[in-house]
């Protein structure tokens, strides 16, 4: 005679129990927003990624059109052009200044704001700081703009009243990267900040206690608890950063540069030179391309940096 065993993950284990779903359900009707949204906008547009591969017209629409010939027809365009180098090199160089000052900004502020005693002033700040994020890149450009402007720019302005010579900043693209690089970090640092407090909010409290018996100043404490504590929440965000470092931030560069082409020498991204390009052109296709190579290039160097991270940092990445 067989004795039955009951296992616990079987039906007679759970029987009287009501399915997982139900049981949760408040759970996943909030996640129901967010799914929707990614299926909506992130999910079902990939399967225009198929422009890759044709010769897109309006009137055949995206799977009517005839199939290129040869198959990487599309990419040529972007590879063959005199200036893919530059706006790679561009694209890199930029996106590399950016993480670098947000890990540094951001990380810091959340630090100093964390040490804000004074309730008042504490929530003042971080208003303060966290305004520019709501603040539309075309409003930032003209706020660009009037720091710089050649005849009444505050910058020019103060340099005549030192009885200095103005300079024509629209016509000397030399000077732009470091204004994007600034401009980057007054608007993301209030912004990045917050997810650095929130981290902060769960260190436990006895850690500070205990260093404050040894005698510990405030400075070795972030130093020594906060800033350590804080790396696999900087780790995440570098390589959420890395995964998206093939693209530039077509907002911040076309809204403060707009079609200046002097200045445009030295900071356009791939994103703004095949936006210009397409104005030209109106092939759909071509862009398609540049956007799956930004990806699949992206998707290699986040993978590539994550294998790193796990091995530096004991197993700490993003997956």
């Amino acid at each position: 005679m067989v004795k039955r065993i009951s296992l616990p993950g079987s039906a007679r284990a759970v029987k009287g129990k009501p399915p997982e779903l139900l049981r949760n359900a408040p759970a996943y009707a909030l996640c129901l927003p967010g799914l929707l949204y990614f299926l909506l906008f992130s999910y079902i547009p990939m399967a225009g990624i198929v422009l890759v591969f044709k010769d897109y017209n309006v009137v055949d629409g995206i799977f009517g059109s005839p199939w290129t010939e040869p198959w990487y027809n599309n990419f040529r365009f972007f590879f063959t052009s005199p200036r893919v180098v530059e706006v790679t090199c561009n694209t890199l160089l930029l996106n590399f200044f950016f993480l670098l000052t947000s890990l540094l900004c951001q990380m810091g502020l959340a630090i100093l704001l964390n040490e804000l005693r004074v309730s008042s002033i504490k929530k003042l700040s971080q208003s303060i700081v966290f305004l520019p994020y709501f603040m539309s890149w075309v409003v930032v450009g003209g706020i660009v703009y009037s720091f710089f402007s050649n005849e009444y720019g505050v910058v020019n302005s103060t340099l005549r009243s030192l009885g200095m010579d103005p300079v024509k900043w629209y016509q000397s693209p030399q000077y732009w990267r470091t204004i994007l690089i600034f401009t980057h970090i007054w608007k993301w640092s209030g912004y990045g900040s917050v997810i650095y407090m929130a981290a902060i909010m769960g260190i436990d409290p006895s850690l500070y206690e205990s260093a404050t018996i040894d005698g510990a100043s405030r400075f070795k404490q972030a130093l020594l608890i906060t800033v350590p504590l804080l790396k696999p929440t900087a780790v995440v965000l570098v390589l959420m950063s890395i995964g998206r470092i093939f693209f530039g931030d077509f907002g911040m560069v076309y809204g403060i540069a707009r079609d200046n082409g002097i200045i445009l020498e030295d900071i356009e991204v791939i994103d703004t030179y095949v936006y210009r390009s397409m104005r030209v052109t109106g092939d759909f296709s071509l862009s398609t391309a540049i956007g799956m190579y930004q990806s699949l290039m992206g998707l290699v160097l986040l993978t590539l940096a994550n294998w790193a991270a796990k091995k530096i940092n004991d197993g700490v990445g993003l997956f």
